[in-house]
Order: C-alpha cells, then sequence, then structure tokens
C-alpha cells in the first residue's frame, strides 16, 4: 500500500516525485502530497483523492523549483481521506517533512508525549509524530541521519520513513522496517521509492534496503547504516524490465493489457528451468537435496489470489511427491499455533514479497525451525530475502490491482515446486518430469488460443452487467479457480459473488439457486478423472432444473455438457492438474468486461491496495 517516492539530483523533483507518484498509483491510495526543499525553506501541497487533485493543485500554485524532493500517495489507516491527513506531515516550524508507509503501533504513548510538551498536532495520523521527534533531534544537534535513526529505536510496528529537512537541502533520509524500499541508482542523481517502477524511467539499477537500515541519499552517493549507526553491506541488483513495460501499449486497461501478457510471463517463468539431461534447475535453491529428502510436510501460505494458487499446488504437490501439503491463509496461520518443525516445508506465495501476513507467516515459520521457500515476482523484496530458497516467476511489472499474470505464473512456480521435490525425492521419474514439462510448454500457445476466442464472453459480461450476484461452482483444481473467479469479480465489479466446491452444492448454497441467477461451473477434462467430469455434469443438471442460467468453462470436444449449458466457453484440452492455467482466464476477462460496464475503474478498485503492507 501507499506509494512513497524520493529524489535528490539535478533535476526537477517536482516533475520527478510526481512521475513517480503516476507510476505507483496501481498501489491503492486516497490521497497524495509532496514537499520540496528549496531556498532554505520547505514547501508542501497535498490533497485528498487522486493524484490529478495534487497535480491541479500544483498547477494553480506551483511549488518553487527544487532539485530535492519527496512525495507519497496515502492509503488511510489513522484518521480520514482528507487535506490535513494526506502526507507530507511537517513539524511545528515547517523544516522537517515526513512521509510514511505502514502504522507506528506505538503513536498514541508517542503522541501524548510530545502533547505534554506543548506540541500541538495538525492531524490524526500517527505519522506526524515522526516529524515532531525528528524535528527534537534535530534542534538538540543530531544530523538528520542520526535523529533518524534515533526515532527509529523509539518506534513500534512497520514503517518506511522518509524525511527531508530544511537546512540540508541536498539529502534525503530513509528508515525501513517491515515495509517495502528501494534505492534506485543514477547518474549524480539517486532514488528512493516503495517500488523500483517509481524510478524505472530513470535507471535500472537499484540498491536493497534491509530490515531496520537507515539510508541516506545524495545526488552522489548512497549511505547504508543498521538503526545503531553500523555500516550494512550494500546490495545491487539489475532491474531486467524497462519503462515501457509498465505503460498501456494501447489498452484501456493495464488489466487488460496484464491479461494480454499472460502467455509469454508463462513462457518466461519455465524459461532455464530445464537443466542438463531434463532434470529440473530452480534458481536460488538453496535447500540440499538431503534437506527436502527429510521433509515430511509441506504447508503454503498466501493471500488472496496468491491463496487461490496455493490451493491449486496442494493438488499438484500431493499428487506428484506424495507428501501432505495444507494450504493456510496467512493471516491466520500464526494465530492457530501451527504444528511446523525442521521437517516442514512453508511455501511462502507473494507477488510483491512484501505482503505483511505472509511474511509474519514466514518469520513464525523460520522460529519453529521450518525450511522456507519463496515464490515471488519481485526481485530483492523482503519475503525472498528472509526465505531458505526462491523461486523468481518472471511475471514483469503488474500495475493493476487485480492479479492476472501474476496469478498464472504463480501456478506455473507451484507446479516447478511440486515436480521439483518429486525429482528430489524420487516419487516421479525423469520421463514422468518431461512429460509433465512438455504439457507446461504447451501452456502458452493454448493461452494464446484462449485469449483469440474471448469476444463472446465479453459480450456475455455486457449482458450480464445487471446482475445482483453470480455463483461459481468447480471441483478438484476446478473449485480454486471458481475461488479466484469470485474473487476477480468482487474486486472489479463491487458485486457478490461466491466461489464453492461443487460437492458442496447440496449442503447449503443451493438455497441460493433462483430463476436467472448466473452460475459459472468450471468443467474438468473427462479425458482425465472422468467421474469428477460425471459428478460436475449432474450439478449442472442441479441447477439448471432450477432456473439458474448456466455458463460453462469446458474442454474443446466435451459435448456431454452442452444439453446443460446456456452459455459454453471452451478451452483447450489440458492435464486436469494444468487445467487452471486455461480456466481462469475467461473468468479474468469476464470480470474485467462486467466492471467496465458497471463503470467501475478496472485497474484501481475502490479500497484496495496492490501491496498489503500492513496487517
Amino acid at each position: 500500500m501507499c506509494g512513497i517516492v524520493g529524489y535528490v539530483g539535478s533535476r526537477q523533483a517536482i516533475d520527478v516525485v510526481v512521475g513517480g507518484l503516476r507510476r505507483l498509483e496501481y498501489r491503492g491510495y486516497d490521497s497524495a502530497g509532496i514537499a520540496v526543499v528549496a531556498d532554505g525553506a520547505l514547501a508542501s501541497t497535498k490533497r485528498a483523492g487522486k493524484l490529478a487533485n495534487l497535480e491541479k493543485a500544483l498547477d494553480d500554485v506551483p511549488l518553487p523549483v527544487a532539485t530535492t524532493g519527496l512525495g507519497h500517495t496515502r492509503w488511510a489507516t489513522h484518521g480520514p481521506p482528507n487535506d490535513r491527513n494526506a502526507h507530507p506531515h511537517l513539524d511545528a516550524s515547517g523544516r522537517v517533512a515526513v512521509i510514511h508507509n505502514g502504522i507506528i503501533e506505538n503513536f498514541a504513548r508517542l503522541r501524548s508525549e510530545l502533547e505534554a510538551a506543548g506540541v500541538a498536532f495538525e492531524s490524526d495520523t500517527d505519522t506526524e509524530v515522526v516529524a515532531h521527534l525528528l524535528a527534537w533531534e534535530v534542534a538538540a544537534g543530531a544530523e538528520l541521519a542520526d535523529a533518524m535513526r534515533a526515532v527509529c529505536l523509539r518506534l513500534e510496528g512497520a514503517f518506511t520513513l522518509l524525511a527531508v529537512h530544511a537546512d540540508v537541502p541536498d539529502r534525503v533520509v530513509a528508515a525501513r522496517r517491515n515495509s517495502p524500499l528501494v534505492v534506485g541508482l543514477g547518474d549524480s542523481e539517486n532514488f528512493l521509492a516503495s517500488d523500483v517502477s517509481a524510478f524505472i524511467a530513470y535507471t535500472r539499477e537499484a540498491m536493497e534496503v534491509g530490515d531496520g537500515h537507515v539510508v541516506e541519499l545524495t545526488a552522489d552517493g548512497v549511505t547504508l547504516t543498521d538503526f545503531h549507526g553500523a555500516p550494512v553491506q550494500e546490495r545491487r541488483y539489475h532491474v531486467d524490465w524497462d519503462a515501457s513495460a509498465a505503460e498501456k501499449d494501447g489498452y484501456d486497461y493495464f488489466m487488460l493489457k496484464e491479461i494480454a501478457e499472460q502467455p509469454k510471463a508463462v513462457a518466461d517463468t519455465l524459461l532455464g528451468r530445464i537443466g542438463e539431461g531434463g532434470r529440473l534447475s530452480l534458481d536460488q535453491m538453496r535447500l540440499s537435496d538431503e534437506e527436502l529428502r527429510e521433509i515430511d510436510k509441506v504447508v503454503v501460505v498466501a493471500c488472496g489470489t496468491a491463496y487461490h494458487a496455493g490451493l491449486v499446488a496442494k493438488y499438484a504437490i500431493e499428487h506428484w511427491t506424495r507428501v501432505p501439503c495444507e494450504v493456510e491463509l496467512a493471516s491466520e496461520f500464526r494465530y492457530r499455533d501451527p504444528v511446523v518443525g525442521r521437517q516442514t516445508l512453508v511455501i511462502a506465495v507473494s507477488q510483491s514479497g512484501e505482503t505483511m501476513d505472509t511474511l509474519m507467516a514466514l518469520r513464525y515459520a523460520r522460529e519453529q525451525g521450518a525450511r522456507v521457500l519463496a515464490i515471488c515476482n519481485t526481485n530483492g523484496a523482503t519475503i525472498p530475502r528472509e526465505s531458505d530458497a526462491v523461486l523468481y516467476t518472471h511475471a514483469g511489472p503488474e500495475v493493476a490491482v487485480a492479479s492476472t499474470k501474476a496469478f498464472l505464473t504463480q501456478l506455473i512456480a507451484c507446479y516447478l515446486v511440486g515436480l521439483y521435490l518429486g525429482q528430489i525425492r524420487g516419487t516421479k521419474w525423469g520421463d514422468e518430469i518431461g512429460s509433465v514439462v512438455r504439457d507446461l510448454s504447451d501452456l502458452p500457445s493454448k493461452l494464446d488460443q484462449v485469449l483469440e476466442t474471448m469476444e463472446p464472453v465479453r459480450a456475455l459480461a455486457r449482458e450480464l452487467s445487471g446482475a445482483t450476484s453470480v455463483l461459481f461452482l468447480g471441483r478438484h483444481v476446478g473449485f480454486p479457480v471458481a475461488l479466484e473467479g469470485a474473487l476477480k469479480l468482487k474486486e472489479l465489479a463491487y458485486m457478490h459473488a461466491e466461489g464453492f466446491a461443487a460437492g458442496e452444492l447440496k449442503h447449503g448454497p443451493i438455497a441460493l439457486i433462483e430463476s436467472g441467477v448466473p452460475v459459472i461451473v468450471v468443467v474438468p477434462s473427462p479425458r482425465g478423472r472422468s467421474v469428477l467430469h460425471d459428478k460436475i455434469v449432474s450439478n449442472i443438471q442441479e441447477i439448471r432444473a432450477r432456473g439458474a442460467r448456466t455458463i460453462v468453462v469446458a474442454e474443446e470436444g466435451d459435448e456431454a455438457v452442452a444439453p446443460y449449458a446456456d452459455h459454453i466457453v471452451r478451452v483447450p484440452e489440458c492435464p486436469t492438474l494444468l487445467q487452471p492455467v486455461v480456466a481462469t482466464v475467461p473468468l479474468q476477462v469476464f470480470a474485467c468486461e462486467m466492471a467496465s460496464a458497471r463503470g467501475f475503474d478496472v485497474d484501481q478498485p475502490r479500497n484496495l491496495a496492490k501491496s498489503v503492507t500492513v496487517e
């Protein structure tokens, strides 16, 4: 959540910062603001609502020319989203400006302390206490970076903080604890941001900022320390995509572009995973073969869409390895006293690598001695850094809040992990793994086929845009697909949508079926497990007999469903375990078109954020 940008260099800071915030809009926000240091003073403007409101205010009353600045898009946690609570926040003298992502859990106690000392607060936020505390430290003689270190030692919770001071116009100081922050390294200019997309138009060279670190940024250098002032080893990396990858490229929405990019994203995630002799080779697999052979249980922890990928992983991992696999909502995992230990492999799935619930679950698992493997789309993020092994997906930047290509590449990564475990543990022969890998390699072309046939799905979505509820049914791996389809519709179209395991229909949900209710059914292949197919055909008959409008996602050649379907969406033939990759795409397109038809913002749905960095 929240977009953070800082800049020091020779360019106009306002242009760099506002442009960076624009590229971070996908993260979700409800107000925006900027501060610059110019002529020995701070100047700041902030507005509730979309970034356009801030840009209009800057056009009406321009800020002074400056080459140092910081900006923020806020997602409200403390205080309503209004001008008063928007960031940046200044101290009483107007000499210090602070922006903040996260939650300061002990802010009430700190605020009481400051108010008792005569400080008057201008906002309802937890962030403002930091501005006043920094001002106190600087007034007592501390340099800005030293002041930041001292203040951080007093703070509890998760935060990324950026600060500037009118007396030091050539630098930005930042700190990080359990919240994303990255440095962009330029030529006589440097950047800070919550995501590399903010500065990718200027540089593709980046530096990690680790947990519990303070960074001091000037145009000519970067100084990295821990909260106690001890130097920290730099870790630099190259971003392997450019600014054009985050542009709409002629599509009406980023989501449409990202749906269209899925064949390439899947192909890229498979690229380089097959070593000599057809053996799987996973990057940054820092767990030894012996450690993986000792595993007697796998636990997948994830949130939202990534959780649905984990549900599919359970079927594949258990089928290919015969190791029990549990799937947990990361937000619930550590609160139920789970049984994990040295022989447990915890797989943490997160697009951003900064999802706070998943990070906390990961840390709990490691405290219990479990081994942790991360599946992540973001190089250098916290979750992969704190894991024993990493499998990076290669979806590229995903700007739309509702995940599409990140989900499909998470599925691919989960399949690869399952096959790799099968290979190491000897539960799958080489030729068996090779056969599945060939099936995986066919998926990009099959996704192209799906995308070429989506116009009827769009037309159906427009036709049903007045519906008040849509239900989704699936069996086996089709059940997680049903859950994902319902989630997409809730996220984008703001309507009631639920996914059910089809076998549970008669145990309660069938009460929701009435005349005209759209029900989308994900049908498994009749070629794989025919019993699954026969059962779900019976489910379709049950709901149609009660007047439901049946929309059936079925593979090509499956004619058994035709007599009971009001609409059939065809997908290419796939092995049962891999079908979610192709069956999900029509549901993505359906939700996107439904939201558009209902007049909603497809890329930035209300109340949602791309990267949820608070618990």
